[in-house]
């Protein structure tokens, strides 16, 4: 071989300025992957990758640059483009970037190829760091330990939402599965994950045995396993151990402050820890009809935990949690208790994650400061990257300060998170309602009963929106089995709002009076409020003697919780309510006045304008109908959740119309342009 002359064709055809080209390109495109991968928490192998085909390449380049060149007719064969070498010196310049483009272009179709294993068939979403812990079987002979095998469940996952680089599914979603199902591929599917984790727990005396197996759920292949065998006592070293393992197995990234949030352990006492654990079962199983009666046992607990450990600050955080939010369900003695557990927290742990958690929930329920609420849980996703109930607060809170596509954005965002929450998408659901977007509405409650079908809060919810459409005969199918027992007061509120529309006050007053004599209410709130569903039927029956009676009884009811919670727009609006029907008219337009100022429509965008509809019912009563009109013709233009219906809708022409409640107005041609309007 003639290696000068080989040199020298490799210099003709461009090969060396070509390989130039190509080295600064490749490392330009090298840096940028070392930059972007990272920032993205996108998988380490897509920066390897990257700079392997990158130097596979480099030999095709090479090739490209000896076998063809650049011509005014284009791309040729280097032989068939001898003759044109004059015309082409002029377009050489061009001939390194087309080259090394088709090299580069050649590397990114085979990085697409084959980095695509980064994302499961099955799940757009689901990427290879993403994980379900499935509920933990309970092999203990005591089957009443289920609990702990849940409370051990729940502590793994809560340790692996603390890692910024793993995508981990909230309890919520994962509890609905059983312990060890078969259609593995399926449930990752459902869930959006790569990888799920299966475990049991068999507890005797003071030993514990926990076993875990981490599955690659597209291939059912086992990636790892392991058994602990320890006392009570060293229970949280394993489920920091296995926390561990698994975000090593799953090449996820540890933070300095990861891994020591990893490696906390809340309590030395194991009585203690027992009836946290037992506190977190209960808490596991909120519903809308059982918030109240699961708060207070959860809280007992919690109580319990401390009391036994007065530094348990994770104990005290979650004891502040639930008494806060049994606050903002009308039990008024919680704030008390809600205020002393959360300051306790705060002074043995403030800059702990769940702390700030509780903080944040305490602004929201107890103090109703919604900005500074938003500003805690804000903080505090940053160091709680995989936990739901961070973005469904901030949702929560975007709703009541109007921000209504944010709202729904921050309910993407959960639901990413916890993907079977039917609360998360039940609360959807109702901002679609709160818009009168009752189409979008219907979709969102029907993919909730697809995880709950036989929920009453969700069936009634449907109903409620059938009946602002109004359709009562579809809204009374879906309430059929609603009756004086239901254990939902929402629920049975749509029952009796739906009678009301049929003007069947009979059945209503049937049905609330049987609710008075036989039901335990939650609260004494709720027992208040049937109250006033009674009188407000008897006095549409025309009972007014009747109602006046059961109307006492409601105003005996809350006029103690308005002394004791002077802050509550609710009870001030059921307590003006009370005095109406009594025929008090100073002391209810009193009550409505104060609900409002308690609830301005420009701090609370969700129920503030209930607080209006509320005024313009006292108004129409006492005979100022103009008033009430005027009142009514701006809340059909507002979007909120009216506090008359129960369903969780707006007000709209359809519920003018069929509610006998507004039986003074029809006679005027105001009224019934407003039943009239934005029909189809």
């Amino acid at each position: 071989m003639n290696f000068p002359s080989f040199f020298t064709e490799l210099k003709r055809r461009n090969v060396y300025k070509v390989a130039v080209a190509y080295v600064i390109v490749g490392w330009l495109v090298m840096q940028i992957a070392a930059t972007i991968v990272p920032a993205l928490h996108l998988s380490d192998a897509i920066t390897s990758a990257v700079v392997l085909l990158v130097i596979l390449g480099f030999p095709i380049a090479l090739i490209l640059a000896w076998a063809f060149e650049l011509t005014p007719e284009g791309i040729k064969r280097t032989e068939a483009a001898e003759g044109a070498a004059a015309q082409a010196s002029k377009n050489r310049a061009w001939i390194y970037v087309v080259i090394v483009a088709g090299a580069i272009s050649v590397s990114l179709f085979f990085l697409g190829r084959y980095t695509a294993p980064t994302k499961l068939s099955g799940s757009a979403n689901a990427t290879v760091k993403s994980i379900a812990v499935l509920p933990f079987e309970n092999l203990s002979e005591d089957k009443a330990n289920a609990y702990f095998a849940d409370g051990i469940q729940e502590e793994i996952l809560t340790r692996l939402a603390k890692i910024a680089d793993l995508k981990v599914i909230s309890r919520t979603s994962t509890q609905r599965y059983q312990s060890k199902p078969g259609n593995l591929s399926e449930i990752a599917k459902q869930l959006g994950v790569a990888n799920i984790l299966e475990g049991s727990v068999q507890k005797a005396g003071d030993s514990v045995r926990v076993s875990v197996n981490l599955i690659r759920a597209d291939s059912d292949s086992h990636l790892w396993a392991d058994t602990y065998d320890r006392k009570l006592t060293d229970i949280f070293a394993v489920e920091s151990e296995i926390a561990k393992a698994i975000a090593e197995q799953l090449q996820a990234k540890l933070t300095g402050r990861e891994q020591q949030a990893l490696a906390v352990k809340p309590t030395n006492n194991s009585e203690a820890y027992d009836a946290y654990l037992r506190g977190l079962a209960f808490e596991a199983h909120f519903r809308p009809g059982n918030v109240v009666p699961n708060s207070q046992k959860a809280a007992g607990f919690y109580e319990r935990a401390v009391q036994l450990d007065p530094a348990f600050a994770l104990a005290w955080g979650r004891l502040a949690r639930a008494e806060s939010l049994l606050y903002f369900n009308g039990v008024t003695a919680a704030r008390e208790a809600a205020t002393r557990a959360l300051k306790v927290a705060q002074e043995l742990q403030p800059n702990s994650p769940e702390t700030i958690l509780a903080q944040g929930f305490y602004q929201y329920w107890v103090l109703r400061d919604y900005e500074l609420a938003k500003a805690t849980f804000l903080l505090v996703r940053n160091v709680l990257p995989g936990s739901s109930d961070v973005p469904a607060a901030l949702a929560a809170i975007a709703r009541r300060q109007g921000r209504w596509d944010g709202s729904i954005d921050y309910w993407e965002q959960a639901l990413a998170l916890d993907p079977r929450n039917s609360r998360w998408l039940a609360f959807w659901a109702q901002t679609y309602s709160i818009l009168r977007q009752f189409a979008a509405a219907l979709k969102m409650y029907d993919r909730a009963l697809e995880i709950e079908p036989n929920d009453p809060d969700l069936i009634a919810a449907k109903a409620g929106i059938h009946q602002a459409e109004g359709d009562l005969e579809q809204a009374g199918k879906l309430l059929a089995a609603v009756d004086a027992h239901t254990a939902s007061s929402g629920a049975f509120g749509v029952k009796i709002a739906q009678l009301r529309f049929e003007r069947n006050f009979g059945e209503a007053i049937r049905l609330l009076q049987a609710r008075a004599a036989q039901f335990q209410f939650s609260s004494e709130f709720d027992e208040g409020v049937n109250y006033l569903r009674l009188a407000m039927v008897q006095r549409l029956a025309g009972d007014t003697a009747g109602a006046r009676i059961i109307a006492e009884q409601a105003r005996n009811t809350l006029e103690p919780l308005c002394k004791n919670q002077p802050d509550n727009a609710s009870f001030a609006a059921a307590l003006s309510d009370a005095y109406a029907t009594l025929g008090d008219t100073s002391s209810a337009l009193k009550e409505a006045e104060r609900a409002i100022m308690l609830r301005p429509s420009a701090k609370d965008r969700v129920y503030g304008p209930a607080m209006e509809e509320n005024l313009a019912l006292f108004q129409m009563m006492v005979g100022e109908n103009s008033r009430a009109i005027s009142a009514l013709t701006r809340l059909l233009e507002t979007p909120y959740i009216s506090d008359l219906y129960e369903s969780q809708t707006p007000v709209t022409p359809a519920l003018l119309r069929l509610d006998p409640i507004w039986d003074p107005l029809r006679a005027d041609p105001a009224f019934q342009k407003l039943c009239e309007e934005k029909q189809q």
